[in-house]
């Protein structure tokens, strides 16, 4: 039983992994403040998420894990808010998201002069 636990563990954590450095990734390579609110928003959900789980699974039922619990519930409400707030700051203060050049949508306030 106790190598089933180490297995699933080492999954979780590796799995976690993957995710925490893909968001890491994603942070520096996005073009605007979306699509990067977005990869970090994936590296704090899935990826402490599935880390917080591989810990548990080493811990066992001990007190260490009421704590992991109690972390991983804090950081599943905050951080979907604090994507959301600044994702709200910046829009409300003016930056759009980057649009291509051939994209149908057009950001507010300009316009091609066609109109």
């Amino acid at each position: 039983m106790e190598q089933v636990l180490d297995i699933l563990s080492w999954i979780c954590l590796i799995v976690g992994s993957f995710f925490v450095l893909v968001g890491g990734i994603g942070v520096l390579r996005m073009p605007d403040v979306y699509t990067r609110s977005h990869a970090a928003g994936i590296t704090d959900t899935m990826g402490a998420l599935l880390i917080l789980v591989g810990l548990m699974f080493q811990a066992g039922l001990t007190l260490i894990t009421v704590k992991l619990v109690m972390i991983l519930i804090f950081l599943l409400f905050t951080s979907p808010a604090s994507s959301h707030a600044l994702n709200h700051t910046a829009w409300a203060n003016g930056l759009r998201p980057k649009l291509e050049d051939d994209s149908p949508i057009k950001p507010l306030g300009k316009t091609d002069g066609r109109e």
